[in-house]
């Protein structure tokens, strides 16, 4: 087995134990609401509501947001994280193919 196989073989390891992903990126924002006499309307010392925390990414050329509990948010996180890992391996893997392709062209075995 070549270099490149090595390395083709363990990248698509990585990416199959990689768990679950999330695209995008977390805010947090804080919101005024419509009642009157609500502390977040106060003229001298307003106390907005919140914070809220939201997801927003891009899906197929759709923008979307959703709201993420607070109890979600490090599990958020983490598979934001875990998606820039994916990005990464995957143009390491599609590098790792060409590579592959330039030294040994198409062989009938390869998958």
């Amino acid at each position: 087995m070549t270099v490149e196989k090595k390395r083709i073989v363990q990248l698509k390891e990585r990416l199959f134990n990689l768990g679950a992903v999330l695209p995008g990126s977390l805010s947090k924002q804080w919101n005024v609401c419509g009642s009157a006499g609500c502390r977040c309307k106060n003229s001298d010392h307003p106390v907005k509501h919140g914070p809220y925390y939201q997801l927003s990414y891009t899906l197929k050329g759709k923008s979307s947001t959703a709201f993420v509990k607070k109890a979600a948010l490090n599990e958020v996180r983490t598979r934001i994280k875990r998606y820039k890992e994916f990005r990464e391996l995957c143009d390491t893997l599609v590098e790792a193919y060409v590579v592959e392709f330039r030294k040994h062209g198409i062989e009938e075995d390869q998958a």
